[in-house]
């Protein structure tokens, strides 16, 4: 995923006005990409890359470099661990891996961890509501099931999990490869 943010990363975090939400938390951030355009859009934002240890261990060694002090790690599991303080919460290509009932307990973990005002940000691929395409994203809902246990999903099975894990308020914007849903508390 880090190879695409120069691509997309731009469209993906434009999509909403994120200046409102100071304080970032990207869940299962991988290296550095997405963190170095949310400060680059976002000059008054600071982010916290939560991944697991190895993945921080690689990405605080290879990827930031020692002048940027915006953007910190934070290592865990975001299953068992607590999850750094943040107004806004990341999960970018994130959700798809997961089975339904795993993805319903990390939102709902999320949304305890949020601030009131505070939210969710989720970029993925979409399926259309009849389920007939996108065909990137059935062919990488197909590699989910193969390799892990979750697929792609439509906007409304989206809307079921974020709204059963208590967001109320929940925003779609459109891209061209990835949408992104806004989900607040």
């Amino acid at each position: 995923m880090n190879e695409l943010w120069p691509a997309v990363g731009r469209e993906v975090l434009s999509a909403f006005d994120l200046s409102q939400f100071p304080l970032i938390c990207d869940l299962g951030g991988n290296f550095d990409g997405l963190a170095k355009e949310l400060i680059s859009l976002y000059p008054k934002c600071t982010v916290t890359i939560f991944d697991l240890p190895g993945v921080v261990e690689a990405s605080k060694n290879h990827c930031l470099s020692s002048e940027e002090t915006r953007i910190t790690f934070h290592a865990g599991d975001f299953f068992k661990d607590p999850f750094p303080e943040a107004d806004l919460y990341i999960l970018a290509r994130i959700l798809h891996d997961w089975s339904d009932e795993r993805c319903s307990q990390l939102l709902h973990k999320v949304y305890q961890a949020c601030k009131p005002g505070g939210g969710v940000l989720i970029v993925e691929m979409l399926l259309d509501e009849d389920r007939r395409g996108p065909l990137a994203a059935h062919i990488y809902s197909l590699l989910m099931l193969l390799y892990l246990e979750g697929k792609e999903r439509s906007t409304t099975e989206f809307n079921v999990l974020l709204r059963k894990a208590g967001f109320q308020e929940v925003e779609l914007k459109k891209g061209s490869l990835f949408h992104i849903i806004l989900g607040r508390k």
